[in-house]
């Protein structure tokens, strides 16, 4: 069986050592999980942009998901999230090997969020946080500790940088701000909560899939949302600033979320967002992706 690569392993690897040699021991890995935990292949793998999923059937003839993870600070409490869940919201965790970055999932629809329209799934989202955004356990880091960082690369950011130096400065001032409230810390979020990490269940009709889990603010949530299906908010010579914000506001009163608080995460990220665009492409960033950013931002603002 030949492995695909998942795509920021391929990226990574050819500066990371870690993730290089995980690549090339992907099919001696895969091999011993299957023999260990008695697993049957059932299926083609496919892959997510940091690891391989193989649909298994278990000795007791349980369909499930093998995933396999690269190395990496986000995914190493991913373990600890689902055990945390039990299956609230979320896919349930059969069995787990930390070190070996090793999951044994509940076989879910290939059906996800894509799949309804925008604003029906943003309905859908707001009420899984609820049921995920639980305390966050103690072996998490906490979400502020790498947004700390971030601005303080956004700060040095060269005005000549192809981002409005005003977004830029505001985008500082409210992830310094956000960085040392007290309540940008300490429930347990998903991190990366979009229309693909949502699939189609038979004990729930939605569950929660590939957390980044961190200690942090659940009002951080929101931005993938708005960027996540971005070809559809401008479809047909729609009003993209209305299409951005009735998302956003769609998202915010059916999470019972404050809007102000929402509305500042997002400012946060999308800038972010950008200056990593700008960073990893200093001779030619995409302009289209930086004018989304930039749009986003905009838009949720008065």
């Amino acid at each position: 069986m030949t492995l695909p690569v998942p795509e920021g392993a391929r990226i990574a690897a050819p500066r990371d050592p870690a993730t290089e040699r995980w690549v090339r021991r992907l099919p001696r890995l895969l091999a011993d999980v299957l023999a260990d935990w008695q697993l049957t292949v059932d299926g083609d793998p496919t892959t997510g942009f940091t690891a391989l999923v193989l649909p298994v059937v278990t000795a007791d003839a349980v369909p499930a998901v093998l995933k396999l993870g690269m190395p990496g600070d986000e995914e190493e409490h991913e373990h600890l999230a689902f055990q945390h869940w039990g299956g609230r919201g979320a896919v349930r965790l059969l069995r787990a090997d930390p070190g070996r970055r090793a999951l044994l999932l509940e076989r879910l629809h290939r059906r996800d969020l894509t799949t309804l329209p925008a604003l029906e799934a943003c309905e859908v989202v707001a009420g899984l946080y609820e049921r995920i955004h639980v305390p966050a356990l103690p072996q998490l880091r906490r979400q502020t500790a790498y947004v700390e960082r971030w601005t303080d690369d956004l700060a040095r950011l060269p005005r000549s940088a192809p981002i409005p130096h005003r977004l830029v400065e505001q985008a500082v001032s409210l992830g310094r701000d956000l960085v040392t409230d007290p309540a940008s810390v300490g429930t347990m979020i998903h991190g990366d909560l979009h229309y693909e990490n949502v699939l189609a269940g038979d004990r729930e009709p939605w569950l929660v899939i590939d957390p980044k889990p961190t200690s942090g603010d659940p009002h951080y949530e929101v931005a993938p949302l708005l960027w996540n299906r971005w070809d559809e908010v401008g479809a047909a010579g729609a009003d993209v600033r209305f299409g951005v914000r009735r998302r956003f506001h769609t998202v915010v009163d059916a999470a019972g979320l404050d809007e102000d608080r929402a509305r500042d995460w997002v400012v946060v990220r999308m800038v972010h967002n950008a200056l990593w665009e700008v960073e990893d492409h200093p001779d030619r960033p995409d302009g289209d992706y930086l004018t989304m950013c930039v749009t986003i931002a905009k838009a949720v603002q008065d």
